[in-house]
């Protein structure tokens, strides 16, 4: 057999290993750079750009000091977080202990040692599609955390008919709100849509475990004394009120109180080090400025990437930070149009839809299968499609898992409608755009300039329910 014309991979012979490659350029080619040297020509185009609807849309507050503070009035009501599993088997499913404190009852309970106790106690059960796991009015003798499935919450109509009060899913949990409560019922029933598994928690083992843990003891005393506060309809501290009196009552009096430990956002960024060899710059800058060029697109990838940390971070983007209390899931898996209602009825003035094309477009075919036509807006001279009036913008950054679903956001924005506001400062060093500067870093012994180019924003949501997710946006076709 001959030998091959050429080989892949390093050379090396018996005497030893191969030489180093040359190292890897560092900046601009000049046989790149000439493209922009000859012939008519277009500036440098970019596949990676996007609408960026989600940048445009959101209003933008100028934060001087690089931190923004959210100051709210005091909130009594405990939200429900979700608790997350680890699992080792079909079998082995186990509750991570601290993330039990996202139960109303233990939130901010922080005894490690009685939480893993707690865990323990926790025992698996298999559901079949169909099965009923508790009906309304019956005794509450368990608490139940959803490690995965569907389960629907309904109740008895005024007429006998059933009325679908929700869905549960993966971290969700069911049970938890009679913890403290003596000779709690159930206030809906329970059944599984889809065949799952949850976790049980007996009455009685937490009975026993709270007779010999007085740190919990207290804990839901303290809970349980927090619930007879008087609050007002959204569960903030109450202001005693009097109207329709006559004659001459005494007034109640009071004071809003506010929250003492407010939430801070601090200014986030995205940079990168832009590298230009000089001799480029100098040769090769007619008639495009090859610098000009160069920085242009890479601002374009770091507003790209900006986008993307507004929805995807965990510290400060929408996905994360949108209040469990906001978050819907879908009641048959596609997004139909009484998913889309009912999370347009989740807050007032709701401004604008931020979903996946592809989850639009699953919408779409829902909207087709009941003769429904979707409505349209003008923003800014283009023609997007509404719900209601209210715009749905196309955001290719919210993810779109394996089992192909995905999230739809909607928001109500702006700082004087107690919305969302995107965060960031003007007035910055060497600015080139509103809150995003380009600093000379100067030019290295191989003769390359380096430019600092940095975006600084955050985004911030100013009261829970000014924006909401719905869920388990099934993306695929369903065979009819």
């Amino acid at each position: 057999m001959s030998a091959p014309d050429s080989v892949t991979g390093p050379v090396t012979d018996e005497s030893g290993p191969a030489a180093p490659a040359e190292n890897p350029l560092t900046s601009l080619s000049t046989h790149a750079a000439r493209q922009l040297a000859t012939t008519h020509k277009s500036e440098p185009q970019m596949r990676g750009i996007s609408s960026r609807w989600l940048i445009r849309r959101l209003p933008w507050v100028d934060v001087g000091g690089g931190t923004y503070r959210v100051n709210r009035r005091l909130h009594l009501g405990v939200g429900r977080g979700r608790v997350q599993f680890e699992q080792n088997g079909a079998d082995d499913v186990r509750v991570i202990p601290r993330t039990l404190a996202e139960l109303p009852a233990l939130r901010g309970y922080a005894d490690h040692d009685v939480l893993e106790e707690l865990a323990g106690r926790f025992s698996v059960h298999e559901v079949r599609a169909g099965q009923v796991l508790h009906e309304a009015g019956r005794p509450v003798t368990e608490t139940f955390l959803i490690v995965h499935g569907r389960l629907t919450r309904y109740t008895a109509g005024r007429y006998g008919e059933e009325e679908v009060l929700g869905v549960v899913t993966d971290g969700d949990h069911v049970g938890d709100e009679a913890i403290g409560r003596p000779d709690p019922l159930w206030q809906t029933s329970v059944r599984a849509e889809t065949a799952g598994v949850v976790l049980a928690l007996a009455r009685d083992d937490l009975r026993e475990l709270t007779g010999r843990a007085p740190s919990l003891a207290a804990h839901l005393a303290a809970h349980t004394e927090r619930q007879r506060l008087p609050v007002n309809r959204r569960g903030e501290a109450d202001v005693p009120v009097r109207s329709g009196h006559s004659g001459e009552p005494t007034l109640p009096g009071g004071f809003v109180d506010y929250e003492l430990t407010p939430r801070e956002y601090e200014l986030s960024l995205t940079q990168t080090v832009l590298r230009v060899h000089t001799r480029v710059a100098d040769l090769f800058s007619d008639p495009m400025d090859q610098t000009r060029q160069q920085l242009r697109l890479t601002i374009q990838e770091i507003r790209e990437r900006q986008e993307w940390e507004l929805v995807n971070n965990r510290d400060f983007g929408l996905l994360h930070n949108v209040d469990h209390g906001q978050r819907i899931s879908t009641s048959t898996g596609p997004p139909t149009p009484d998913d889309m209602d009912e999370l347009l009825s989740m807050r007032r003035a709701t401004r604008l839809f931020l979903a996946h094309p592809k989850a639009i477009a699953a919408f779409f075919r829902q909207c087709n299968k009941r003769g429904l036509v979707p409505g349209s807006a003008t923003v800014n001279g283009h023609h997007v499609p509404a719900w209601r009036g209210v715009p749905i913008f196309p955001c290719g950054k919210i993810p779109v898992s394996g089992s192909h679903t995905t999230s739809i956001v909607a928001m109500r924005t702006g700082e004087s409608d107690q919305g969302v506001v995107g965060l960031y400062q003007t007035g910055i060093p060497e600015e080139y755009e509103p809150g995003l500067n380009v600093r000379w870093m100067g030019v290295n012994s191989s003769a390359v300039v380096n430019y600092l180019v940095t975006a600084y924003y955050s985004l911030a949501i100013l009261v829970p329910d000014a924006a909401g997710v719905l869920e388990n946006v099934q993306l695929g076709r369903v065979a009819d």
